[in-house]
């Protein structure tokens, strides 16, 4: 019953499950985590990658991608985009189901919150600072720094064959720690196409109470942005020969 497209797919629902299960608790009314601030949605989305890499590695995905961005910089490193377009099918629906979930599971606190802007991040990302270059150039910076130490943490010049079995998760996990503390407070670090673009397209759908607009407008940063990060990181692998 596994498969590639399979793992790709739980994979992300739980990393967004997770992830977005986490800025919920922070930012929603009466939720016993109400307030408790940035470091725990950092790390909340840190072992939500953990989770989801387990997840698609045990369901059928060996590479976890479980985000379009590394997929085109694995994909431009290898000179094979054969997986490009069915992993991101995969991730993308994955993050619909996942953003859903977690819709449901904190069901009765978005009547509580009367923020609407506070609902609307427990889906999608929104700068601190609305511009469109620093914006672009926030999630091209954040999502270079993913897909190429991603890339040097399986090198075969870790150890000689990469790291140990297992090992891997957390690494990436750390990593993704790493990056929302240092360069998450400008945009939210989407990092990640369909981590942004699913949970949006899940906030447009569900009957949200007082829910304000999908802020489509910015929509493309947080896609472009990463895409063309992970792009120029699979550049620079190839470039410098890390395999």
């Amino acid at each position: 019953m596994t498969s590639p497209l399979l793992g790709e797919f739980l994979g992300t629902m739980i990393l967004i499950l997770l992830g977005n299960g986490a800025v919920a608790a922070v930012l929603l009314k009466r939720s016993k985590a109400e307030g408790s601030g940035w470091m725990v949605i950092t790390a909340g989305w840190a072992f939500a990658v953990m989770a989801g890499v387990f997840t698609a590695i045990a369901c059928g995905s060996s590479d976890a991608h479980l985000n379009p961005a590394v997929t085109l910089g694995f994909a431009v490193r290898a000179g094979d985009f054969s997986k490009v377009a069915p992993y991101f099918i995969a991730q993308l629906l994955g993050a619909i189901v996942g953003a859903t979930l977690v819709w449901l599971h904190y069901l009765p606190h978005w009547k509580e919150t009367p923020d609407a802007s506070l609902k609307r991040a427990c889906f999608c990302t929104a700068p601190a600072i609305r511009g469109l270059v620093p914006n672009l150039m926030s999630e091209v910076i954040a999502t270079f720094v993913l897909v190429l130490v991603v890339g040097a943490i399986f090198s075969k010049s870790v150890g000689g064959t990469g790291p140990a079995p297992g090992l891997g998760a957390y690494l990436v996990g750390s990593l993704v720690w790493g990056i929302g503390l240092s360069l998450g407070g400008t945009t939210g670090y989407a990092i990640n196409p369909a981590r942004d673009l699913g949970p949006r397209i899940a906030h447009a759908m569900l009957p949200l109470d007082g829910k304000t607009s999908s802020d489509w407008s910015y929509a493309p940063v947080p896609i472009v942005g990463p895409l063309l990060g992970g792009l120029l990181a699979g550049v620079a692998l190839r470039v410098l020969g890390v395999q």
